[in-house]
């Protein structure tokens, strides 16, 4: 990139471990800037919870489905984050959005946003979303009340090293008092993808 030159991004992916605040930055930018991004919907082999909806939320898919995608090459990323917990974005549901105009949005974990950017390098701004602290993060998953002992376990491991990665993304947005997050996410987006 040129001295002086901004650079327009057509991908912006947040990522960050779970309970860090990710999900809820994109879905306030998305109401934000309706005209500007859509959304990348995730495609994951785990049970859908109370409030998702199939194809907004996630691509709800059986693992037989998801793996006959995997040997397909229907997948940008994927892994199976935990035993037989699958997530990946599909190749298709990125065609989409660029195909309608509009900037693309993901809300995935550490792994996925080191592949889309491989991938797509100077097209994708991949910003971690940094929790204030790790304590913090572990009072939040507990908060949800979703999880069982043993599930909570395993995020906190994934957790611990899923905070090593800080610095090896464009940016670091730090979610301690959210509206200061949410005006910083916007802020972003206004430089990079406007």
């Amino acid at each position: 990139m040129s001295e002086g030159i901004q650079h327009r991004y057509d991908m912006i992916v947040f990522t960050a471990p779970s309970g860090a605040g990710k999900t809820t930055i994109v879905r306030h930018l998305l109401k934000k800037f309706p005209d500007l991004l859509q959304f990348s919907v995730s495609a994951t082999t785990r049970e859908n919870r109370a409030n998702e909806v199939d194809g907004k939320d996630y691509y709800f898919l059986s693992s037989d489905d998801f793996r006959k995608r995997i040997q397909n090459e229907e997948f940008v990323e994927w892994e199976e984050v935990y035993e037989d917990k699958f997530y990946g974005t599909l190749k298709s549901e990125i065609d989409r959005i660029i195909e309608s105009g509009k900037k693309v949005v993901f809300d995935i974990e550490v792994n996925g946003a080191e592949n889309i950017k491989k991938l797509y390098e100077d097209r994708c701004l991949v910003v971690f979303v940094k929790p204030p602290s790790f304590i913090e993060l572990v009072k939040r998953l507990t908060g949800r009340n979703t999880e069982t002992p043993k599930s909570l376990e395993k995020r906190i491991r994934r957790i611990k090293k899923e905070l090593l990665f800080e610095n090896s993304f464009d940016k670091v947005l730090l979610n301690d008092v959210l509206e200061v997050a949410l005006q910083e996410a916007e802020e972003i987006v206004e430089s990079f993808m406007l």
